[in-house]
This record gives structure tokens, sequence and C-alpha cells, in this order.
């Protein structure tokens, strides 16, 4: 069976029975988790199975957002509480790259290992956005820098740790959030920067990282590129990440429920769809907009089936095992102290 092109929540810490009724007959590509579904390790486990067992395709994909420091879904006292990407910005800021290449391997490393064991296949991360200074907080601290070869650097460390975890990473926000001086949940950025700046400095960590198998758009204008449209709905710079970044995975939007957008979620659906990207992705878990983006979707198309694949097969790798003090080498790494 061939998924339909969307990605939804869902509302609570089991599934509804019209959750159920909804996910087995239209079969998206995945479901992602946020906080509201997850309370302890035994009731996501439980709530991953019933998802899967809705889902009758190969892909069946289960994401969260588990960056570290603000964004992250599982949190203490059943998860660690991991750091934001800032902790190995500032480890390298020291003058020890070596030191915060391995410490944001072996955090995502850590991550993926309580993904897996709840049955989370893909991590929505990492991200790889470079700040400029007049930049809006919501990426703040959730950076890995300012200069792209160490933003580069970290994020691929961060990718590889999931993937020897099992997890498949998500590349954000392609072509690039760090310019942005509004917070996309809440309303449309407008970036102004040339093509040039762009190229030198938002799009390199993302042409860098362009062979990773999944992906997520950034939903800014970018003016140099389309004036009119944002980079989700924009079938101008879907080509630019698809041809000249050189990203060839599974491209899904970042949340139609953000702000940034406007129209019906039908309508948010079809455009991000016609622009090229492979999957739509809906996060609030509310039924009637679940509905009307279902009714805009098809199945995958045959390319977005081949990428699917592909990120498929990388998740059927076999997964590296952890060093015996892996936990304590961690906490050393990131300057904490364990209990």
């Amino acid at each position: 069976m061939t998924p339909k092109a969307f990605i939804c929540g869902v509302s609570g810490q089991r599934l509804h029975e019209d959750e159920k009724r909804f996910l087995s007959r239209e079969q998206p590509y995945g479901v992602i988790l946020f906080a509201r579904n997850c309370d302890t390790p035994s009731q996501v486990k439980a709530l991953c199975v019933e998802i899967r067992e809705c889902l009758s395709h190969d892909f069946a994909g289960i994401l969260i957002d588990q960056e570290g420091g603000r964004v992250a879904r599982l949190k203490p006292p059943h998860w660690r509480a991991y750091p934001p990407a800032k902790c190995f910005a500032d480890i390298a800021a020291e003058g020890d790259m070596t030191g915060a290449r391995d410490a944001s391997y072996l955090n995502a490393r850590l991550i993926a290992q309580d993904l897996r064991a709840l049955g989370i296949s893909i991590n929505c991360a990492p991200l790889a956005d470079v700040p400029s200074p007049q930049c809006h907080d919501i990426i703040g601290d959730r950076a890995f820098g300012d200069a792209p070869p160490q933003v580069i650097t970290l994020a691929r460390a961060q990718a590889d740790g999931l993937m020897d975890g099992g997890v498949l990473p998500v590349l954000k926000h392609i072509p690039g959030h760090g310019r942005a001086r509004a917070d996309s949940h809440l309303e449309l950025p407008v970036v102004d920067a040339s093509r040039a700046e762009l190229e030198a400095t938002d799009f390199a960590p993302f042409a860098a990282l362009s062979d990773l198998p999944l992906g997520m758009t950034a939903h800014i204008i970018y003016t140099a590129l389309d004036a009119q449209r944002c980079a989700t709905i924009s079938p101008t710079v879907i080509d630019l990440i698809r041809r000249e970044i050189g990203f060839n995975g599974l491209l899904m939007s970042d949340d139609l429920s953000m702000k940034a957008l406007r129209g019906s979620f039908q309508e948010r659906t079809e455009l991000t769809l016609a622009a090229g990207c492979d999957l739509a992705l809906h996060c609030n878990g509310d039924m009637a907009e679940m509905l009307a983006v279902a009714s805009a979707c098809s199945v995958l198309s045959d390319a977005a089936c081949e990428r699917a694949a592909r990120a498929a097969s990388l998740a059927a790798r076999e997964v590296r095992p952890l060093p015996e003090d892996a936990e304590h080498a961690w906490a050393r790494m990131v300057g904490i102290e364990l209990a």
C-alpha cells in the first residue's frame, strides 16, 4: 500500500476511536508526537503500537521534535534533559571543535536510544539554520553557531548520532530560517537578503547536508527568490532546494497550522504539494483540519516513494552499540552532573 502525502498529529495519550478510523482509512505517511501525547515510557510505547496498528504501509513513520533545550517533547523525570545546540557551539567557541563534534554526536546517539526504545523512528533535527544578529529568538539557542562551517560540522554529528542509533534525522528549515525577524508560528517572515548573501551563508549548511534522508521547509518569503510566496508553497524555491542546494531526500512542509500561512487547510495542502513538497505536515491533532488536509492529498508520487524507500533502508541499518560509559562521557562533555 502507498501512503498518502501527509503527516498528522493526534490529540492525546491514546488514540480515540475516530482517530483510529481516520488513520486506518487515510493512511498518512506518519504521525508526529508532541508533549500532549507523552506522559510515561509505557504510555508512549503503547501509543506508538496503536498508531502502527492503523498504518498498513511499509513506511509508517512516527516523528517527534527532540532537539534538546526548549524543543523537547520528552522531558524529565522519565527522560534526560538534553541541552540545546548552543551547548555544543559554546564548546566549539572554547577552541575544541573536536570535543564539540563528539559531544553533539553522543548527545544525539543517546536521544536516538530514548526514541527507538519507545517506537519513535524519526526526529525532526538537526536544525542547520545560520542565525543573523537581527534574527528572531525562535532560533536563538537552537542554532549550532553563526558560521556555516561550524553549523555543518555539528549538525552532521547530530545527524550521524541519530542514524547510528536507528532514528532518521530531518534537516530543517530549508533553505534557512536564520534571517527571519518574525516567528513563523505567529506571522509570515519576509527576508530581503540578496541571493548572493543567501547562497554564501543560509544555503551553505543545507547544501553540505543535502544527502540526509528527510528535510523540512521554512514558511518564509525570500524576496530575492519569490517575492509573493513563502518557500513551502513556492515552486521556484522548492526547485532551488532540489537543483541548487541539491537536496533529494523526502521533503516535508513545516506545520501547515502555523499562522505564517493563509487560506483553508485544503488550500494550504494543495499549494504545498503543487510546489513540489513530498509531504504536507499538520501537527495540532484537530480532526476537522486533518480531514481537510487528507482530502487534498493523493498518495505519494513515484519520486517521493523512491525517497521514502531510501530513508527506510537507512532506518533498517544495524544500530551501532553505545560504549558502556556513554552517559557519563556525555555528562562530562556537556557539563552536567549526574545524580
